[in-house]
């Protein structure tokens, strides 16, 4: 890596251009870290960050390219005899080929932040002779938002940026997974697009109310219960982090990159944001929710009781954690794991905007609401977190534990709903 970098102390866009070219044809490079490099030479004033992006994005680009030549001209035969010289063997082959049957075109964006599969992508797509126009779109996005992403954290990381560069790779190989998810649920979705619209017209024409319907209920409450265990398995993972003690990297990281985003001009607008999750706001939101639903006149007693229930009952849940952990493990800075507003902010804003879109049929409104329930908590861990005032895995931990909660009594409240329903449908 020394040679590399004094290289790009020399030649800067050129080497950056040429070394990004060869890596995406196979040829073992440290494309990330030159990146992050060039990153800290545009945080010195030595590079542009905009020629920087534009020299690495076009020499992947250009690498991809004619590796998808390469693969076209030569086809799967010669890989599955001499792929192994340039680490494209057979096994990498009928993996590669795995991945786009499950993930389609869309791997070809996620696989830059997937080591060992941005290699072979390009040779692999010619090989199956992916449209060459197709090819282009998803290959030199994919490539622009790769170095576009690492020069950039180079740049905010300056000089740090060696201390935290293997920290950024894991958590990018996180979110490519993450992403390569939700590219196999679309993928899901789109190959069985035609039954699952059947059983939902099924599902509608038993009721002109969407909500109202007995199996639209059913649906709400699978899916339901399905989060609440993919957030109960999250605070899970996080339980046990947090008492082995691994989010030492995690926070510095997290800590650093937040304080050089958002500096001292931004401590007016996040002190602003501070006072969410604090007993003035969930007390407000919580009066406010409790009108709406007296006013609306639908179930008022149920979801007034429930809308009680998360808000005093979160109280509980959030500061009985709180002094479980204290006691299994010191208190680290003022605020304890998990985040109580961070908790409080998700599950009180997030069962008020429920009861607030439950009897709608409006999707826009839907999408609305979730969509400040989202910013006004991802706001409250971002101000306190600014401010010095918490940790982010204290935040993190806030949003996961704050999800079971919500989840669960969303859960329990449509399984009253139901039962009582039943009920008075049996007595008539």
């Amino acid at each position: 890596m020394a040679w590399l970098e004094h290289a790009m102390d020399s030649y800067g866009y050129l080497v950056l251009f040429a070394a990004l070219l060869l890596e995406l044809m196979a040829l073992p490079l440290p494309g990330e870290v030159l990146m992050s490099y060039a990153g800290l030479m545009v945080y010195q004033g030595q590079l542009h960050w905009g020629f920087s992006v534009l020299a690495a994005g076009a020499g992947s680009s250009l690498g991809m390219t004619l590796a998808y030549i390469l693969g076209k001209i030569l086809g799967r035969p010669f890989f599955e005899k001499h792929g192994a010289r340039v680490h494209f063997g057979p096994e990498k082959l009928e993996r590669t080929s795995k991945w786009f049957d499950r993930y389609g075109n869309g791997v070809l964006v996620i696989a830059y932040f997937l080591p060992g599969i941005r290699h072979i992508t390009g040779y692999f797509s010619g090989i199956v002779r992916i449209p060459f126009r197709t090819y282009m779109i998803f290959a030199y996005t994919g490539a622009f938002l790769w170095t576009g992403a690492f020069i950039s954290l180079g740049k905010l990381l300056g000089p740090k940026w060696k201390e935290f560069h293997h920290t950024i790779q894991k958590y990018l190989l996180i979110a490519g997974i993450l992403a390569a998810m939700v590219f196999l649920a679309v993928w899901m979705y789109r190959r069985y697009k035609e039954p699952l619209q059947d059983r939902l017209i099924r599902l509608l024409d038993r009721s002109l109310d969407l909500f109202h319907s007995l199996g639209r209920v059913r649906l709400l409450v699978s899916a339901t219960f399905i989060i609440f265990l993919l957030l109960l398995a999250w605070m899970g993972g996080l339980i046990q982090d947090f008492l082995a003690n691994e989010f030492g990297e995690f926070d510095s990281l997290t800590m650093f990159l937040v304080h050089v985003i958002f500096d001292e001009r931004f401590i007016p607008f996040m002190t602003r944001f501070s006072v969410l999750g604090t007993p003035p706001f969930l007390l407000f939101v919580g009066a406010a929710t409790l009108a709406q639903v007296i006013w609306r006149g639908k179930d008022r007693l149920l979801e007034s009781g429930f809308l009680v229930f998360v808000l005093a009952g979160g109280e509980v849940w959030s500061r009985g954690l709180r002094a479980l952990f204290q006691w299994i493990r010191p208190v680290r800075v003022s605020e304890a794991f998990p985040g109580e507003q961070t908790l409080m902010t998700l599950a009180l804003a997030g069962f008020a905007a429920f009861l607030f879109v439950r009897h709608r049929k409006n999707v826009g409104a839907h999408l609305w609401a979730t969509l400040l329930v989202l910013l006004l908590s991802f706001l409250a861990g971002l101000s306190r977190i600014s401010l010095g005032l918490q940790l982010p895995s204290d935040a993190v931990a806030g949003y996961a534990f704050g999800g079971v909660w919500l989840s669960l009594n969303i859960l329990l409240l449509e399984i009253f709903r139901l039962l009582r329903r039943k009920k008075g449908e049996a007595a008539t």
